[in-house]
C-alpha cells in the first residue's frame, strides 16, 4: 500500500480464503475467521466505510458460511465467483457508484494484489497479513462519524429494496416514483449538521459544482456570517431515511445572490430530485428581486452539474479556464416533481414559484 495516499475510503474489500478467514473453504467446511476480523469488520462499518467480498469461491457455499459467521449483512454486492478479482471491484464500485480510487482490497495472494494494482492503480491493495493494523490506517479514519455515516450501510440496503421494488414495477417509472411517498426536506444548517456537511465536501465529487472541501470551522464560520446561507437537504421515503444528501452555501450581496458551492449526493439522481435545492434558491431569488449567479470549476467528474445548471436556464456570464460565473434570468422556475413533498424553511410546505 501507498501510504502516501490519504484519500478516505469508502469500501474495503475482503478477500475470503485465507484473508478473511483461515484455510480454504472448498477444502475444509470448518474453517474459523481470523482473530479480530469480526471486530475489525464492525468498526468499519461504524465508521461509515462500506465493505464487499471480491473471492474465487463457489457462491453459495461462500454465502451460506458468511450467513453462519454472522457477517452476510455487511457485505454489499458481494462478488463471489471465478472471474478475474479485477471485475469484480470494477462491478462493486459501479454497483455501489462509487470511485475505484476509494477503494482498499485485501488479499493474501501476491498475484491477486499485483494483478489488481497493474489494473487498477488507484485501488489500494492490502496484504492480509497487514489487516491488524487496518483501523490505524489514515484512510480508514474519516475526520467525523456522522449520524449518517454510522447508518451508511443500512441506507444502501434500503436503496437495494427500492431498486429491487422499481425492477417489479410494470408500469411507468413517474408511477413508481409516486409510490415512494417522498419527502425531500430544505433547511437552514444548524451546528449539529456541521460535520456531515464538511463529509459531504469531501465525499461528493460527481454532483458537485467546485469541488472545493470545506472543513467544520469554516462551516460554521459560514453559517454565522449575515453575508451568507447554508442549506442543507435531506430526504425520506417509504422504505426509509436517506440521511442529508445536498448542500448549497449561497454568498447574498446588493442585489446579487452567488451560489458558491452546490453538491447532491449520487444515490439520489435517479428519483427525480437532483435539481429540487436549486430550483429553490431560484425561487428565493426571484422573490428577492436580485440577481442569480453560480460558480462552476470543471473537473474531470463534474460534468452532470454543469448539464444540470444547463438545464436550469443558467448561461456562461464570465470564464476563467476551468472557472465558470453563471447567470440565471430567473424567468423559468421549475416546480418541484408532483410525486415529491418539498419542506422548506419559509413556509414548511411545497415552495412556490
Amino acid at each position: 500500500m501507498d501510504d502516501e495516499k490519504t484519500k478516505t475510503i469508502k469500501c474495503v474489500v475482503w478477500d475470503l480464503d485465507n484473508t478473511l478467514w483461515r484455510g480454504v473453504l472448498l477444502e475444509d467446511e470448518n474453517v474459523t475467521l481470523r482473530p479480530n476480523v469480526k471486530d475489525i469488520i464492525e468498526t468499519l462499518d461504524r465508521r461509515g466505510i462500506l465493505q464487499s467480498v471480491a473471492s474465487k469461491n463457489a457462491p453459495e457455499v461462500a454465502l451460506r458460511k458468511l450467513e453462519q459467521l454472522g457477517l452476510e449483512p455487511y457485505f454489499l454486492h458481494p462478488q463471489i465467483g471465478w472471474g478475474s478479482k479485477v471485475q469484480s471491484i470494477e462491478s462493486i464500485a459501479k454497483a455501489l457508484n462509487i470511485g475505484i480510487d476509494t477503494i482498499g482490497f485485501i488479499d493474501d495472494d501476491p498475484y491477486e494484489r499485483g494483478e489488481v494494482s497493474f489494473s487498477l492503480p488507484s485501488v489500494r491493495c492490502i496484504d492480509a497479513a497487514d489487516i491488524d493494523g487496518l483501523l490505524d490506517m489514515a484512510a480508514m479514519n474519516p475526520r467525523f462519524i456522522t449520524e449518517d455515516s454510522a447508518r451508511r450501510r443500512l441506507m444502501y440496503l434500503s436503496d437495494m429494496k427500492r431498486q429491487q421494488a422499481e425492477e417489479s414495477f410494470t408500469g411507468p417509472k413517474e408511477e413508481f416514483l409516486a409510490t415512494l411517498g417522498m419527502v425531500f426536506t430544505i433547511a437552514r444548517a444548524r451546528e449539529e449538521d456541521l460535520r456531515r456537511a464538511e463529509e459531504l465536501t469531501l465525499r461528493t465529487n460527481q454532483l458537485n459544482t467546485t469541488g472545493v472541501t470545506y472543513s467544520y470551522d469554516q462551516l460554521r464560520e459560514l453559517m454565522d456570517s449575515d453575508r451568507h446561507e447554508l442549506l442543507i437537504a435531506s430526504l425520506t421515503d417509504g422504505h426509509g431515511d436517506y440521511g442529508k444528501i445536498g448542500l448549497a452555501l449561497i454568498q447574498r450581496e446588493p442585489g446579487v445572490w452567488i451560489i458558491q458551492l452546490l453538491l447532491m449526493s449520487c444515490r439520489v439522481m435517479s428519483r427525480g430530485c437532483g435539481s429540487i435545492l436549486l430550483h429553490y434558491i431560484m425561487a428565493e431569488a426571484k422573490r428577492a428581486g436580485v440577481k442569480l449567479r453560480s460558480e462552476f470549476v470543471e473537473t474531470d467528474r463534474n460534468r452532470m452539474m454543469f448539464v444540470t445548471y444547463r438545464f436550469a436556464g443558467f448561461r456562461e456570464f464570465e470564464r476563467n479556464g476551468p472557472r465558470y460565473c453563471l447567470e440565471n434570468d430567473l424567468e423559468r422556475v421549475q416546480e418541484p416533481p408532483p410525486y415529491i413533498r418539498v419542506i422548506t424553511p419559509e413556509n414548511g410546505e411545497v415552495f412556490a414559484t
